[in-house]
This record gives structure tokens, C-alpha cells and sequence, in this order.
């Protein structure tokens, strides 16, 4: 028997007898008390070897770390350790996001993109500007959907040639206005406030707006001499020349680049830090176009410009012409209409690639429902906070472990709990009718997607499908393994642990290999 445990008894059992309460009370505390220690203990003894193992490890020192394993169709827990405590997801917040988008707007939901004019078109000439009327579509002009998926310029079969045969077919040879992007369906808070520094103008930190094209994204092409030496800016693709960039990197003996671009967001200054392999003819990174509805119209203007339509004025846009005080709708006619890819294409690519900025413009779009008071200031992140956990509170769900900032997971202030992700993937492939598009909608482990590597090559391999995250000591997988004629909903969190990502890795794959081996 242990200390602590003769302290419980001694306290609980021998001071009331002491005081005079009888030998008979005090048996019955000693009873309890020895009941409680005892099934205390048997509980301890249900927690998997594996899973203790992994505690036991040093990297696990001091870190956090939960699971929760269910049987899908009967909620039979498998294995629970410590499945309340609310963690970092990272990435696995796109669950959370592209189940509510099906739930909210269907399968079959498509954004749609506007070419119209304001003013009258008179023998050739439209006395009044070109607008694009963005609805928020994340997807227009993206490589994860053209057929040339090398390039981030828009293909013959893109929206731009499609605009442009619509400005020749209403006869306008020249335009007395401008070319201006309306983006104002969102506001201009395009990056979540609680995104750390280093994500801010990297490719994967692109905000979502209004409008949006080519994943908001640009290439830049570098070549590097000598270890030591700073490595040369060649172009862009496509072409930025709103941006300034201010090169700090070094050429090193190494293999692969370590770089940050770092900018705010509308900003056109962007910093270079880091290292980049030595003696290197190209290298190639990637960074977030600063104001893309802004890029896009000067986009446009350039694609008409190159085809003999005159543009009078500089291309614009929506922010800069409400803060100016000189944005006045008018009436408009619609020239052309371009539609995205259904939300079942838009989701799966979501979930496969972990593409941050579809997630975040998804759960904007879920909060245009959100009908904002009189007075009231709230982001259209705030918005689509709102109406998504107004509608998981109407499911049911206890929403206590839920804290979202963003749509994506790339706020690090943004927690849930495995608990609370196994009861959302319970539910999604039980009794939600867009429960095949979700399920199918997860990368295989071991063969696609962001877990391509994950699992490869074990017995769990194609039997297993998951959504990763994993950003600075965060490393979590949530998802589905199916086992025999079961089912099971698997999440697991793992926050502040010591060593390389990669180790944590390995550690969870044998924690589940070791779970389900039987």
C-alpha cells in the first residue's frame, strides 16, 4: 500500500474513530474508501500500454496529449486518455469547417463570379467601369483545378478568356471608367488577428477576401552562387510588380531552403529571411498575393489592354474606393457568370491538401446567413464562428471544448478537444445526409494527400483515412479506421512535446498500429 493511500485511510478512517464515532461508521468509511482507491486503480490499468509508452517517452515531457478512439455506430468508446482537455488542433480544424460548409450549403453549393458594367454602352464605348462582383469563391483561377496544375496562369479553358470573349460580345472596344474588383461581400480582415508573424505572407498564410484567384498565391523564382552570398530574385509568376521585396536570405551548404516571406497583408513590402541551398540554378518560393481582388482587376485590365480595349482609368477596387469615399453603386448588368467547382470537389480538395484558404473562405461564406444587428461590428470570421456553432448547439453537441478563430486551424489560440472531434466524425458518417461526401472527403493514410506518408506501408495503410495537423510542437490526426465490418472514429492531439516533429509522428502511428493490431 502507498503512502498517499494510507493518508486517505488514516484521514477518512482512524481520525473519526479517534473522535468518537463508532467502529461501525468508520468500517463503512474504510469500505468506500478502499472501493474508490480500487477501481481508481483498475481504471489506471485500462489505459493501453501503448498509450503510456508514449507518455513515458522524454519528448513527452511536460507536453499534452489526448485520444479518443469510438466505435462509429454504437459510440462504444475503445480508448479514452484525457479526451476533454482542449488542445491545438492545428489543421484538423478543417473538419470542423468543411462538415459544417456541407451540412450548411449542400453538395452541390457553387460560388459564383461576375463580370458586369455600370453605365451605358455607346458605339463601342461603355461610359461607366467593369466590375467583378466577388462572391468569395476561393477556387477561381486555382491550380488545384486547372488542367495545367503547373502553372498558377490561367489556362486557354479559364474565367479570363471567357471575360473577355463577354466584353467583345457586348461590343465595348473601350471603357471611359475602370476596371474595378468588388470584393466587399467580406471585409477586409482577410487573415485571422490571432496568425503569429511568420505565416503572414507566406503562400500558406493567404487571406481570404471577396475575391480571390490563382489560391491567392505567386511564385518567386531565385538563383543562388557561393554558400554566404545572397542569392538572386529572377521574377514572379505571375508578374508582382506591386511588390517590393527586401532580400535578406543566404546561400548555405544545405539541402533544402529554410525561408520566411514575411508582409502584411495590402502591404507591398515583403521580407526575405533565411537560407537557401548554395550554387543552385533555380529555386522556387512561394509567398500570398498582398491585395488580390486589387490584382486582379490590374490583371484583367492588362488581359483587355493586350487585346486593343482601351482602359481610361487605373484599375481599382472596392477598399480603396470606399476609403476614398467615392464608391457609388449603381445599377449593373451581368456580361458574364463564372462558377467554382461543386462544394463536394471544393471539400475533398480542402481535407486532401489542407488548403487553408478555401477552409477560411468556407466559414465565411457559412456566416453571410449571420444577419448582423444594427450598430453591431463583427468580422466575417466572427460571422461564420456564429452560425457554426449555432448550428452544432442545435445538434446537440456541448460546444464548451470548441474555441475557433479561423476556419483553417492556423491560429494557434484556436482549441478543441478529441472528445469533441470524435463525436463531430461520429456524427458526420452516421446521420449527416452529406455523410459519404465527408467520410470520402479524407485523404487514405499511407496514400494521399497530407497523410501520403502517414502509416505507409503498415497494416493500417488504405484503411485508414485522416485529416493532419501539425504546426510548431502541434502535432494531431483525426479521421476514420475501419477494422473488420467496424468503423472507428479516431482523434488524437498532441501539444508542447519535446524533439522533431517527425519522432511524434512515428510515435502516434505505432500508438494506433498497437491499438488495432488485433
Amino acid at each position: 500500500m502507498n503512502g498517499l493511500l494510507f493518508h486517505r485511510i488514516f484521514v477518512f478512517c482512524f481520525i473519526p474513530f479517534l473522535k468518537g464515532v463508532c467502529r461501525v461508521t468508520c468500517m463503512k468509511y474504510l469500505y468506500l474508501l478502499l472501493l474508490i482507491c480500487f477501481c481508481g486503480r483498475g481504471l489506471a490499468q485500462e489505459v493501453p500500454q501503448s498509450v503510456r509508452s508514449l507518455l513515458a517517452a522524454q519528448s513527452m515531457k511536460g507536453a499534452s496529449f489526448s485520444l479518443m478512439v469510438k466505435e462509429v455506430h454504437t459510440g462504444k468508446v475503445l480508448c479514452d486518455y484525457d479526451a476533454g482537455r482542449q488542445l491545438t488542433p492545428a489543421s484538423v480544424m478543417k473538419l470542423v469547417t468543411t462538415a459544417t460548409a456541407l451540412e450548411l450549403l449542400g453538395e452541390e453549393f457553387r460560388f459564383a463570379t461576375t463580370l458586369e458594367y455600370d453605365g451605358v454602352i455607346k458605339e463601342g464605348v461603355l461610359h461607366g467601369n467593369l466590375y467583378i462582383k466577388g462572391s468569395g469563391d476561393p477556387t477561381l483561377g486555382s491550380a488545384h483545378f486547372a488542367a495545367d496544375k503547373n502553372s498558377y496562369r490561367p489556362s486557354q479553358n479559364s474565367f479570363i478568356p471567357q471575360w473577355l470573349q463577354a466584353v467583345k460580345k457586348a461590343g465595348i472596344r473601350k471603357i471611359a471608367g475602370r476596371v474595378v474588383a468588388d470584393e466587399s461581400i467580406f471585409d477586409v480582415e482577410g487573415v485571422s488577428l490571432k496568425w503569429v508573424q511568420e505565416d503572414l505572407g507566406s503562400y500558406y498564410g493567404a487571406g481570404s477576401y471577396g475575391i480571390s484567384v490563382f489560391d491567392n498565391l505567386y511564385k518567386l523564382f531565385l538563383k543562388s552562387g557561393a554558400a554566404g552570398q545572397r542569392p538572386a530574385l529572377l521574377h514572379c509568376d505571375p508578374a508582382m510588380s506591386v511588390i517590393r521585396f527586401h532580400n535578406y536570405l543566404q546561400s548555405a551548404r544545405v539541402q533544402s531552403d529554410s525561408t520566411f516571406i514575411v508582409g502584411a497583408p495590402f502591404a507591398s513590402d515583403r521580407y526575405l529571411y533565411g537560407v537557401v541551398p548554395a550554387n543552385r540554378e533555380t529555386i522556387v518560393l512561394k509567398g500570398d498575393i498582398p491585395d488580390p481582388a486589387l490584382f486582379l482587376a490590374i490583371y484583367l485590365q492588362e488581359a483587355l489592354e493586350a487585346k486593343g480595349i482601351e482602359v481610361e482609368q487605373g484599375a481599382s477596387c472596392y477598399r480603396l474606393l470606399q476609403e476614398a469615399g467615392v464608391w457609388h453603386p449603381a445599377k449593373r448588368e451581368v456580361l458574364a457568370t463564372t462558377y467554382s467547382p461543386s462544394l463536394l470537389e471544393i471539400v475533398e480538395k480542402t481535407n486532401h491538401v489542407s488548403h487553408n484558404l478555401f477552409a477560411d473562405a468556407l466559414l465565411k461564406t457559412i456566416g453571410l446567413r449571420y444577419k448582423v444587428k444594427k450598430g453591431e461590428v463583427i468580422s466575417s470570421f466572427e460571422r461564420g464562428i456564429k452560425i457554426l456553432r449555432w448550428h452544432w448547439a442545435g445538434k446537440g453537441f456541448d460546444l464548451s471544448p470548441l474555441w475557433m478563430y479561423d476556419g483553417s486551424g492556423l491560429a494557434v489560440t484556436d482549441k478543441v478537444s478529441a472528445a469533441f472531434m470524435a463525436d463531430l466524425l461520429c456524427y458526420m458518417a452516421t446521420k449527416s445526409s452529406a455523410s459519404e461526401a465527408f467520410v470520402s472527403s479524407l485523404p487514405l493514410a499511407g496514400e494521399e494527400g497530407s497523410v501520403r506518408n502517414f502509416l505507409k506501408g503498415s497494416a493500417l495503410q488504405g484503411k485508414a483515412s485522416f485529416k493532419s495537423g501539425s504546426m510548431s510542437r502541434v502535432k494531431s490526426y483525426a479521421g476514420y479506421i475501419n477494422k473488420g465490418n467496424k468503423r472507428y472514429a479516431v482523434a488524437v492531439i498532441a501539444n508542447n512535446y519535446a524533439g522533431e516533429g517527425r519522432t511524434m509522428t512515428r510515435k502516434i502511428e505505432q500508438l494506433l498500429l498497437s491499438l488495432f493490431k488485433n
